[in-house]
């Protein structure tokens, strides 16, 4: 993207579609102690913000929190096998590295204490109790757990995202006011109506805050965000055109070249759709991420199809993905491959990626609002 294109991005405008708390996030999960420059992908920015502060932080709450509208949460915290110890033992790690800048390191260590939380809310499976009227107390037991969890996650957050620490202080009637408070059970108090916290970004959103950006043409002293991710500086006239200038839709598209058809030509057998149907393509969420001790090339990845259903897979993406930068994340799984039993275990499937291979893979995400278990068709 560049402003000579008009394909840059006016903050004015930003915010008339797009809460401004996942910009504030973004950067923050990007920006380290040295970091000195930094992009703003489209496609990344709307990934992460669905993935992380959609699909796991405010999840916990909207799977919890609504079983116990104008409930107490129980007056002694239910055992958890450690989960809040551990989750406050961490909070003098992250607030170092809030202390040190290095606001990735921070965020990267309250997501995984995400994804802990969001694997106990899926084994606790609270929408299975609450259908049972003799396990009300059990039902309690594990929102409590669930809602302390969640709140330890929003305390560590509020540097980032004041204004979602507000908005949990109110559902669980407690201000969150205090750093410290993430080390003490939240008991007793009484649960407020959940609402939504915050919603899923839309590439389309995205897509026109970048249009009514460049429609629009700034004025020389307007705010601007450079979406090829250095600080925009007020574009000169010559540089954005004319307001409401038009040019052709062909301008504005890259010229793609034949190199990748003609290093992997087009396949010469035709399928049927009979055939293609028997390729079960489905959306996953990666639940955890790990190297693979003797392989170069290998990393074991845990994938959730909803619920409890898991798919192990082995995939050769090490060294050009980081583990912890794939937890949460979608990606397109063909499950009804047959398992392959490798000496490091066996592979239950396989994630779709793009490219040659070697350093050059791009792993295959979906759109915005697909959902795990969701099929390919």
């Amino acid at each position: 993207m560049s402003k000579s294109k008009g394909t840059f991005i006016l903050a004015s405008t930003f915010v008339k579609r797009i809460d401004p708390a996942c910009l504030r996030y973004y950067y923050a999960s990007k920006m380290g102690s040295r970091l000195d420059d930094l992009d703003l992908s489209p496609d990344d920015f709307v990934r992460k913000i669905n993935s992380d502060l959609v699909g796991k932080v405010v999840n916990l709450a909207s799977r919890s929190a609504k079983f116990v509208k104008d409930e107490r949460l129980s007056e002694v915290y239910p055992a958890d096998g450690g989960l809040f110890e551990d989750a406050a033992k961490a909070g003098d790690e992250i607030a170092a590295a809030y202390e040190e800048c290095d606001y990735n390191k921070a965020v990267r260590k309250i997501m995984a204490l995400a994804d802990q939380a969001n694997r106990y809310v899926d084994e606790a499976e609270p929408w299975t109790i609450r259908k049972d009227p003799d396990r009300k107390a059990d039902l309690i037991d594990s929102c409590t757990i669930a809602l302390n969890l969640f709140r330890q996650i929003v305390i560590y957050l509020k540097p980032i995202l004041p204004k979602l620490a507000r908005e949990v202080g109110e559902l669980l009637n407690d201000p969150l006011d205090s750093w410290a408070g993430a080390a003490t059970p939240l008991t007793g108090t009484k649960v407020a109506t959940f609402k939504h916290l915050m919603q899923r970004v839309k590439m389309e959103d995205f897509e026109r805050v970048i249009e009514e950006s460049r429609v629009d043409s700034p004025s020389p002293c307007s705010e601007v965000l450079d979406a090829s991710g250095a600080p925009g500086a007020p574009g000169a006239p010559e540089d954005v055109g004319s307001p409401g200038e038009d040019s052709p839709a062909d301008s504005r598209l890259p010229d793609d070249s034949l190199d990748a058809i003609e290093k992997e030509p087009l396949a010469e057998n035709l399928i049927s759709i009979d055939d293609f149907n028997k390729v079960d393509l489905r959306i996953a969420r990666i639940v955890a991420a790990e190297g693979v001790e003797g392989a170069k090339k290998l990393l074991k990845l845990t994938l959730s199809l909803g619920g409890d259903v898991r798919k192990q897979v082995f995939a050769g993406i090490k060294g050009v993905y980081e583990p912890e930068n794939l937890l949460g994340r979608l990606v397109v799984c063909c499950v009804n491959l047959e398992p392959r039993t490798m000496r490091f275990g066996v592979s239950e499937g396989m994630v779709l990626a793009a490219g040659p291979g070697g350093k050059d893979i791009h792993v295959l995400s979906p759109d915005s609002g697909a959902l795990p278990g969701q099929r390919v068709h």
